[in-house]
């Protein structure tokens, strides 16, 4: 799609594609109305404003459409049209050794039994271990603290995807 599509398309055609860059349903709604862009720098500072003008369950609400790191199931099962572009972000789990991938699950857990949401991050260009490290650095985080940086990393997500839609 490009951006004339992008700004000339249904709504519930974009919505859907809109979804896989973020999963808020608000901010899916609110960039639909915001249309058209009249350029992609546009558009990305449109998404962006609008992210953070979100309230923190719609943040919650778009976390819960990512599988958490590594976790092979959840990107074939629950995660199926972003299954793709979750694996191409992930790829540096491929290459990650059986102890490194237990000890994500481990942290994965750890982190959503105290925050209350899975450990979010951009994980393009990210190895595993580089990953793990930075998981072990934001269990340190309190609860206010990592939800802001949980939606930073979820804007460099939507970012990345938004650009994959344009392709």
């Amino acid at each position: 799609m490009n951006l004339e599509e992008l700004n000339n398309v249904s709504a519930e055609t974009l919505a859907n594609e809109l979804e896989k860059c973020c999963g808020s349903h608000h901010w899916v709604e609110k960039m639909i109305s915001r249309r058209p862009f009249p350029n992609k720098e546009e558009l990305f500072r449109t998404a962006e404003d609008v992210w953070f003008a979100l309230d923190h369950e719609d943040w919650l609400e778009a976390f819960g459409h990512h599988p958490k790191i590594g976790d092979v199931n959840s990107l074939a099962k629950k995660f199926a049209n972003t299954k793709q572009w979750a694996e191409g972000e992930q790829s540096g789990v491929k290459q990650a050794t059986e102890d490194v991938i237990a000890e994500l699950a481990a942290g994965n857990q750890e982190y959503e039994a105290k925050f209350g949401f899975i450990f979010i991050v951009c994980a393009t260009g990210k190895s595993a271990q580089e990953m793990l490290d930075l998981l072990k650095d934001r269990l340190d985080n309190d609860p206010g603290q990592e939800i802001i940086i949980a939606a930073g990393e979820q804007d460099k997500i939507t970012k990345i995807r938004l650009e994959k839609l344009l392709g």
